[in-house]
């Protein structure tokens, strides 16, 4: 069996997941040979969600940072999870753990951190950060390259 023969999503036509959990988060084996680990970094920075009390539409910008062990997440999978989000209702803190443990479940990565960078609700930003423990000696954990709210500052 080749690393992409149990893929379903990469290079077929999908449909957007109805929710965050219906959504499939698939991998790739990685070997991660000699020396300190490889940092893996996704980026969405128009991610949404809807706020569950008015219904209206929450945006952020969300940063994952893993250091994977054996498994990669495909990225169009992961794509597809993240706008699975779109309809669905959840605080803020609730989405950014979300992401975090359900990559976590599907890679077993040997670390993890999602930095949810929300943009402002009732006149407050609301930033969120999640990791799995310290990260891997000698791992190069770059910043997230996310400034911290400033308004029209």
């Amino acid at each position: 069996m080749t690393a992409t023969e149990n893929l379903t999503l990469l290079g077929a036509r999908t449909e957007q997941p109805s929710s965050p959990e219906t959504a499939v988060l698939e991998t790739v084996p990685f070997s991660r040979g000699d020396g300190p680990p490889a940092i893996v970094r996704f980026t969405c920075p128009e991610f949404t969600s809807l706020c569950p009390v008015t219904g209206q539409p929450d945006f952020a910008h969300i940063v994952i940072d893993y250091a994977p062990d054996t498994l990669l997440v495909e990225s169009k999978s992961l794509k597809l999870f993240m706008v699975s989000f779109r309809n669905h209702g959840a605080f803020h803190e609730e989405c950014t753990v979300m992401i975090g443990r359900r990559v976590v479940a599907a890679t077993r990565p040997l670390w993890l951190r999602v930095a949810g960078y929300w943009y402002p609700r009732g006149g407050i930003p609301i930033d969120v950060f999640w990791q799995t423990g310290a990260p891997p000696e000698n791992a190069w954990l770059p910043d997230t390259g996310v400034a911290p709210y400033r308004g029209r500052g």
